[in-house]
């Protein structure tokens, strides 16, 4: 049967669930049980004759927390995109409050209470408008007749929406472009925008990748919230310790079917071989003994990440993964793009075995082996339209080209080669990039990198937003890399991420190093107790 619209397009039919009963886990209501607040029924989507979603059916309830759980190329986006009204070519019937609908356009979506909070953060914020205009964008948007609040009037809503997620920034901020903030910030303002509208159905898809333990900590206490007041949840993360903290059940999605639904308590063995059909191992921690500690490739002395701190001095050595662990703020990311060209250092010196090595431009790294996977694959990696062949061979296409023509069997070759080598989960190489789910684009820039064998590889954060499986691809592969004797630099927020890869591990706070340590110096607890220490 076809979705139809409601009697009343911008709103169902049922009244709101309010109150910590409604529908919620530890509610006890005494009437008829609620509608869910979306339920999907035999939900199918097929693209180019490859069936994405196969009668997933799923009912959220009002007041719960429903984690989604899959590896990258699942349909965990696909589904998302359905229920945000992307995708409206589906089979299939979904309902919100009990009543069939349309999901034909986002803005349905969020007509009928239905938000989501996207993992692409830049798709979320209107560069060229301040924060506050961000925050109160929606409202701006559906102004007639007088199409633009006051400055004042925005800046008064603007700072009741950022109350609601706890935030405290001040006018001046407010009044700043949005481009101006961080990743992090720029995610916790689009939150805030979502949650100023009180939804039936929030998405989350994976909240916290460019979050802070704090900001993520406040993160979960308004998902709880959220929960309390009749708020459905549906929560898409990697991470399973969030899941296990926040769900009330998980799903796990696997080839575009729903292969395991639980309630709590979880059974994480079963619901990670319903994912990735296999049975869950323990990470695998790198250092051993005293580490390898080969010949510096890369020598940082005096080297200054942040004006008024102290400089720091930092070897990375040939046939080794160093992981740098660090809070945001910690100075990973301007480590990284320091050391390719991005943001040169404004103080100390480099060596790149043993020469100097100063570069003022990414082209300049490139040129001397030195390779960055960045942080913001979308911002800084990816070129939307193009093909996964054609962005695999981008920094590389003088080598691909003769004449200003490029040779497009030896591109695409490239492309089926680094395909092969990562695990990349995609039609073929002439896909385009919007097309592979976010792990699999991860895994892209990665194989990039690779494809001409770098001396350094530098990765800021490759796990983020990545399932399991395409983190120990990735992390296969790094550790490969070291093993043919290129110096591997990891950086990331996440201690486990560090400690599953890396032989050697540094933690930085405040752009000065903390921790540098092997073996049983290098144990979780500690590397934990020293990033404490240095907040």
């Amino acid at each position: 049967m076809s979705p139809t619209e409601p009697t009343e397009p911008t709103e169902p039919t049922t009244t709101e669930p309010t109150g910590p009963a409604a529908g919620s886990a530890a509610g006890h209501a005494t009437g008829p049980a609620p509608h869910p607040a979306v339920a999907l029924t035999d939900v199918s989507m097929a693209f180019g004759g490859r069936t994405v979603l196969a009668s997933v059916s799923l009912d959220i309830a009002p007041g719960s927390v429903v984690a989604l759980l899959g590896a990258n190329g699942a349909g965990k986006s696909t589904l998302i995109k359905i229920l945000s009204g992307v995708h409206a070519g589906h089979g299939g019937e979904v309902r919100v409050d009990g009543t069939p609908v349309t999901l034909d356009s986002p803005l349905a979506a969020r007509r009928l209470g239905i938000r989501t909070v996207h993992q692409r953060i830049g798709e979320g914020i209107v560069p060229g408008l301040t924060v506050a205009e961000n925050l109160v964008f929606e409202e701006l948007a559906r102004q007639r007749g007088n199409p633009f609040l006051s400055g004042r009037v925005t800046l008064a809503r603007a700072r009741a929406i950022q109350a609601g997620l706890g935030l405290d920034w001040d006018d001046r901020v407010l009044k700043q472009d949005v481009t101006e903030l961080g990743i992090s910030d720029r995610q916790l303002l689009i939150l805030a925008r979502a949650l100023a509208t009180r939804p039936r159905l929030l998405v989350l898809d994976e909240p916290t990748s460019a979050l802070s333990a704090a900001e993520a900590q406040r993160l979960f206490t308004l998902v709880a919230r959220m929960r309390a007041d009749g708020i459905a949840v549906l929560y898409v993360s990697h991470r399973l310790g969030e899941i296990d903290a926040l769900a009330d059940r998980l799903v796990v999605l696997r080839d575009g079917l729903l292969t395991e639904d639980q309630a709590r308590p979880f059974d994480w063995d079963a619901a990670l071989r319903a994912m990735l059909a296999q049975a869950h191992e323990a990470p695998t921690a790198r250092p051993v003994g005293a580490g390898v500690q080969g010949e510096a490739a890369l020598s940082l002395r005096g080297v200054r990440l942040f004006e008024g701190r102290a400089p720091l001095d930092l070897d990375l050595r040939s046939g080794e993964v160093t992981g740098v662990v660090g809070l945001l703020g910690a100075g990973k990311t301007e480590l990284a793009r320091g050391l390719f060209g991005a943001e040169p250092f404004a103080s100390g010196e480099v060596e790149l075995d043993g020469t100097a090595y100063a570069p003022r431009r990414p082209s300049d790294a490139i040129r001397a082996g030195v390779h960055l996977v960045p942080e913001d694959r979308h911002a800084d990696a990816l070129v939307p339209g193009w093909s996964v062949a054609r962005n695999i061979s981008l920094p590389f296409l003088k080598s691909f080209s003769r004449g200003g023509l490029v040779n497009g069997p030896k591109e695409d070759a490239l492309g089926r080669e680094t395909i092969d080598a990562l695990g990349v989960v995609t039609r073929d190489e002439h896909s385009t990039v919007e097309e592979l789910s976010g792990g699999n684009q991860q895994k892209v820039v990665v194989g990039r990198w690779l494809a001409h064998t770098p001396r350094v590889l530098i990765l800021d954060e490759p796990f983020r937003g990545v399932d399991i499986g395409a983190r120990r691809d990735i992390g296969r592969r790094a550790r490969s890399l070291a093993a043919e004797g290129a110096a591997v630099l990891v950086l990331s927020a996440d201690v486990d991420e560090v400690l599953e890869v890396a032989d050697r591990v540094v933690v930085l706070a405040a752009g000065e190093v903390h921790l540098d340590a092997y073996g049983e110096d290098a144990e979780r607890d500690r590397v934990i107790q020293t990033i404490s220490a240095s907040v």
